[in-house]
């Protein structure tokens, strides 16, 4: 990937077409964004990573964190890009081994996140990625996962942001999202 190209308007209004919308769904009120169909095309996707890139090249990542499931397809791809590993963020008693855990509140109901113990070195310096921020609850999970390794997050991205949820407000540290809704 290139990256050294700087994401256009027409670049993101590119991506931003290619997201489906599907109002009422998972239950009625909600506006679900499905991600997938930019994945069918990769030039979307690059422009996703060098936009993300370019946000986050003036401070230094030691680690990428990716939230289960859609902050997997993102996080990977980041963390080639920046030369760093991937720690992949989980639900409850998906990995093996001694696991950090921490219990949050969705807009639906309680939920757990996990991490391995001992991927993140203290002193580390995370990126968080995943698809949406909307009430902030999953990722304000990882960083309490993070800050438990000693570890401090310094950028959250998003490819969408539901602003109306308020999300950000959750998190200590910038948020950068390529589309507010």
């Amino acid at each position: 990937m290139d990256t050294s190209r700087n994401a256009t308007g027409n670049d993101l209004d590119y991506v931003f077409g290619l997201l489906q919308r599907y109002p009422g769904f998972p239950k009625a009120g909600v506006n679900f964004f499905d991600i997938f169909p930019i994945f069918q095309e990769p030039a979307a996707v690059e422009i996703i990573m060098d936009t993300f890139y370019q946000h986050i090249t003036d401070r230094r990542i030691d680690v990428v964190v990716g939230l289960e499931a859609r902050g997997f397809l993102l996080g990977p791809i980041l963390a080639l890009k920046l030369n760093v590993p991937f720690v992949p963020v989980r639900k409850e008693g998906k990995l093996p081994g001694k696991c950090l855990r921490v219990t949050y509140e969705k807009h639906y109901g309680p939920d757990t996140f996990e991490m391995q113990e001992g991927v993140i070195p203290p002193g580390a310096r995370v990126a968080i990625v995943d698809d949406v921020l909307s009430t902030g609850g999953t990722a304000a999970a990882a960083s309490a996962l993070v800050k438990q390794c000693g570890a401090t997050v310094v950028y959250n991205l998003f490819i969408l942001e539901g602003k109306r949820r308020k999300g950000a407000a959750l998190l200590d540290a910038p948020v950068f999202s390529l589309f507010s809704v």
